[in-house]
């Protein structure tokens, strides 16, 4: 028996449909909150920011692309 269940990170509680689209990806993405702050203070880590790609007309063109 295989498992066909699709794992959520901690965005599938967000409201934003850009936040939502990355629900499912295999990285333990934070929402802008203070929880991520704090724990990228804490571990002394960088916070990497997404802008949304999503909304850039190239890079939806580009991702079109690869899918193919």
């Amino acid at each position: 028996m295989t498992d066909n269940s699709v794992e959520s990170n901690r965005l599938i509680t967000e409201k934003s449909p850009y936040l939502l689209q990355h629900a499912h990806n295999p990285v333990d993405w934070y929402p802008w909150s203070e929880e991520a702050f704090t724990k990228a203070k804490t571990e002394d880590k960088p916070i990497f920011l997404s802008v949304g790609y999503s909304t850039c007309h190239w890079c939806q063109f580009r991702h079109s692309k690869q899918a193919m």
